[in-house]
């Protein structure tokens, strides 16, 4: 068994018609920059995942430098790295991702990004938010961040 851990953050934008992608689940609110959809919940995931199991991080898989990821579905991106895993002979056990953000307010998205992380990875994935108190780039309401921890396994 590995460990493995995992962080994003993206800042909102300007880009009013931008939709804001959580842990794949479309949320109500200002849509987050980046390259791909932007779901900091998701990538944080892949972060974690990729790390635990020794293959890199996702730039290394999915450049912001490639055009032809340009906007990217992170639901694409999960299933990816998914099978990557499986090709380097390991499945996750579980993971745990702790959203922080001083808005929108996600207690009624979490179950779904639960539910849908999870039909994905194939393994129990729980989501958690929390906010700041007014600290920092997330508590100014400038963006939001994500952290992840997961424990892969040899599949047998």
């Amino acid at each position: 068994m590995r460990v493995g851990h995992g962080c994003d953050a993206h800042r909102f934008s300007d880009d009013e018609s931008r939709p804001l992608w959580l842990g794949l689940v479309l949320v109500e609110g200002p849509g987050l920059e980046g390259h791909s959809d932007a779901d900091v919940v998701t990538h944080a995931l892949c972060d974690a995942l990729l790390g635990a199991a020794g293959l890199g991080d996702l730039g290394e898989h999915f450049s912001s430098e490639n055009p032809s990821l340009a906007g990217i579905e992170s639901r694409r991106i999960l299933s990816d790295v998914v099978t990557l895993l499986s090709e380097s002979g390991w499945k996750c056990v579980n993971a745990d991702v702790t959203v922080v953000a001083q808005h929108p307010r996600l207690a009624p998205y979490r179950g779904r990004m639960q539910e849908a992380l999870s039909a994905v990875v194939g393994s129990p994935v729980s989501v958690k938010a929390t906010t700041t108190d007014g600290l920092g780039f997330t508590g100014r309401g400038e963006g939001v961040a994500a952290f992840a921890v997961c424990i892969v396994e040899v599949i047998e």
